[in-house]
């Protein structure tokens, strides 16, 4: 997180994110996002818990990657479920190399 852009970084708002070791309901899962997106928020957004990036340990390490290689694969996990918390749909995350 302390790599993010500054104007990204900027942006993020009622944002936590937590490590787990695997996702219990898809467990190849490498991340999920799970709240409102920014663009989705309208005026009557207020008191709600923060939405939550999950980021999932084990399935990245059983990718078989070296160390740098998962460092960088958390990476692009961690930007990709931002990516939906800024209301970026699949499709463009995968245009703009943030899939």
């Amino acid at each position: 997180m302390g790599e993010l852009p500054e104007d990204i970084a900027a942006r993020l708002d009622n944002l936590r994110v937590v490590i787990e070791d695997r996702n219990p309901d898809d467990l190849d899962a490498l991340g999920l996002y799970e709240g409102v997106a920014l663009l989705d928020r309208g005026w009557d957004y207020a008191g709600v818990l923060p939405d939550c990036i999950t980021i999932y340990i084990d399935p990245h390490l059983e990718l078989g990657l070296n160390r740098e290689e998962t460092i960088e694969e958390v990476r692009r996990t961690v930007l990709h479920e931002i990516g939906h918390h800024l209301g970026i749909d699949d499709r463009r995350l995968t245009q703009i190399g943030w899939d």
